[in-house]
């Protein structure tokens, strides 16, 4: 029999929320009074973790996120909000990653997006309304070296949400895309290098690594992320693009309104590859 929630709490549906940015959205929004669902690859049937249900999903695969959504909508009753979040990033210069790395790493940063989205889309047209929240980075505005695949697929999900949203906007969904900056999570350490690595590089991936590592030991919390998600989800006319913390706000500021040709040199000594 199906859990239906009263009408007047919220429910969301919280891929990729065993750790990291999907798991603090997902403490965000049960501590904000939603009935929350989160997915994870290594979620056990009936599991509770840390307060939050969770629903084993595979998101590059069509069954396995049929069967999540389906089964979220049984309990919950309802999708209110649903956050896209499941990802992961490769490291490396672009050459190398082979194409079936790179096409995995789409698989689920993007298409993965997209196969839940689809199954959601219905319930919330179906109930005369939702919210979509996509996780993307500032790495779509300050595309750096070594991570071109990753930045790839987060440029493909603004391109994506910003059409998504045109679209779904006259039955009452709203669609917005979250852009964190350098993020405290475990995302980095359990991302693999390209497949196919070239010494060519390697000298200059070391400096970038310096720099990427000393970003990561300033930069904003999962929580810090949670809380631009969870403002998203409760403005009443979301804005498309909300750039979390202090940091990308000011890159986003920059990015639009420097000189290329000074945002790229100042870039670069970031990057420690000037």
């Amino acid at each position: 029999m199906a859990n239906f929630a009263p009408k007047a709490q919220k429910t969301a549906f919280v891929t990729g929320a065993y750790s990291g940015i999907g798991k603090a959205a997902a403490l965000a929004f049960s501590r904000a009074g939603y009935r929350v669902i989160g997915t994870s690859r290594k979620a056990e049937p009936g599991e509770v973790r840390d307060g939050i249900r969770m629903i084993a999903c595979d998101v590059t695969s069509n069954a396995s996120v049929t069967a999540a959504v389906a089964l979220a909508r049984t309990e919950l009753g309802r999708v209110d909000l649903l956050v896209n979040n499941a990802g992961y990033a490769v490291s490396g210069a672009a050459e190398e990653s082979s194409i079936e790395q790179v096409l995995a790493l789409l698989d689920t940063n993007f298409l993965g997006f997209v196969r839940v989205t689809n199954e959601v889309l219905p319930i919330m047209r179906h109930q005369g309304g939702g919210r979509i929240l996509n996780v993307g980075s500032v790495m779509e505005l300050i595309p750096g070296p070594f991570g071109a695949y990753y930045t790839a697929s987060k440029d493909a999900i603004e391109g994506y949400s910003e059409s998504l949203d045109h679209e779904v906007r006259r039955f009452g969904i709203w669609v917005a895309v979250i852009e964190p900056w350098a993020t405290k999570t475990s995302i980095e350490a359990n991302s693999p290098r390209g497949d196919r690595p070239v010494v060519a590089y390697s000298q200059t991936f070391a400096r970038y690594q310096v720099a990427f590592n000393a970003a990561m030991a300033t930069g904003d919390t999962a929580d810090d992320v949670a809380a631009t998600i969870l403002a998203a989800a409760q403005a009443r006319k979301p804005r498309l693009r909300y750039p979390s913390g202090k940091a990308a706000r000011q890159t986003s500021f920059a990015r639009r309104f420097l000189p290329r040709a000074l945002f790229d040199r100042i870039s670069r000594k970031q990057f420690n590859i000037a």
